[in-house]
């Protein structure tokens, strides 16, 4: 009987695996390798370790005597809001259950001198809407000197804003002969150029005419306040020129020598009195109003505190805030 030789195994595992095995050591050497050459950025790091733990929230283990003041990403870009809008530079968040899974949102002005007093946010959005009126009264009285830079570099027109009103100061050289109430023909122009801006500006027209203290009396004019009230007709009448100008909005007057700009004390003091302006009050709105109204009936000491501000840094007269 013939013994079959049993066949004896030589050892070792698949063909692959060797392979695998190299790769997985190249693969390790290369990362050793990256690493090695790598520099660390600790600063970004810490940046990113603080957005990570912002996005997710406070942290979990407070003190007990430190309730937690975290701010959730979510708290920063959407926080809710009365209806009416307030003017906020800062949100952050308190809480006096450090129980709470969430906190509530505050918000606090760091603008105003009166924080904590009612009637604070209306304050603010009183003076925030005032602020962007006077910006845009600013901005109309730009455009009126762009239109106007030759007249007002050959010293003929001067132009200056307070708070609502637009002032355009029309003095006697160049317009006016010594002593008359007719226009100069050379001024005539001017008058154009000024009509065309006033189309597109709100608000009432006062013509006011002054003069120096030099006291007149001739057979037209019998005293100042005559010819002050005739020069101011007739830039009027000039402005009236153009049919698109509304009347009504205009009104007019003298003042002889009661409103003198500077000193009469010498020639050239009294020639800057003599003067025709032409004021476009453009008031603050019926929504102003209506907020300044608001606070004088809920807030009269806030309402008081308002007035103050508005009479003192925007210019406005007591009469425009009521």
């Amino acid at each position: 009987m013939e013994e079959v030789e049993e066949s004896k195994d030589e050892g070792g595992g698949a063909g692959w695996v060797m392979t695998f095995a190299d790769l997985m050591s190249l693969l390790m050497c290369f990362f050793v390798l990256l690493l090695s050459f790598s520099e660390m950025d600790v600063l970004k790091f810490k940046r990113l370790a603080g957005s990570m733990s912002q996005a997710f929230g406070v942290q979990a283990q407070v003190r007990a005597n430190d309730p937690p003041k975290g701010t959730s990403i979510i708290a920063q870009e959407f926080s809710p809001g009365t209806p009416r809008p307030t003017p906020l530079n800062e949100i952050w968040q308190k809480t006096t259950d450090e129980s709470r899974n969430s906190l509530d949102v505050a918000c606090q002005d760091m603008g105003s001198s009166n924080t904590g007093e009612s009637g604070d946010a209306e304050q603010m959005v009183v003076v925030d809407k005032i602020q962007d009126l006077v910006g845009e009264t600013e901005q109309e009285a730009i455009d009126l000197a762009t239109a106007l830079s030759k007249e007002i570099a050959a010293g003929v027109l001067e132009i200056e804003t307070a708070g609502r009103r637009i002032i355009l100061r029309i003095k006697e050289h160049g317009s006016f002969p010594s002593g008359t109430a007719e226009l100069s023909a050379n001024f005539k122009p001017v008058l154009k150029i000024i009509r065309q801006q006033l189309r597109d500006m709100d608000g009432r027209i006062i013509v006011e005419g002054h003069t120096d203290d030099d006291p007149i009396n001739t057979p037209r004019f019998r005293s100042n306040w005559a010819l002050s009230s005739a020069r101011a007709v007739s830039v009027a009448h000039g402005l009236f020129e153009d049919p698109e100008l509304d009347q009504e909005r205009f009104t007019i007057t003298g003042f002889a020598d009661t409103k003198p700009l500077v000193s009469n004390a010498n020639a050239a003091g009294k020639a800057r009195n003599r003067r025709v302006e032409v004021v476009i009050h453009q008031g603050l709105g019926a929504d102003v109003k209506n907020d300044l109204e608001i606070l004088k009936n809920e807030f009269p000491a806030t309402y008081e505190n308002v007035r103050q501000e508005l009479i003192q840094r925007f210019e406005l007269s007591p009469e425009e805030i009521f």
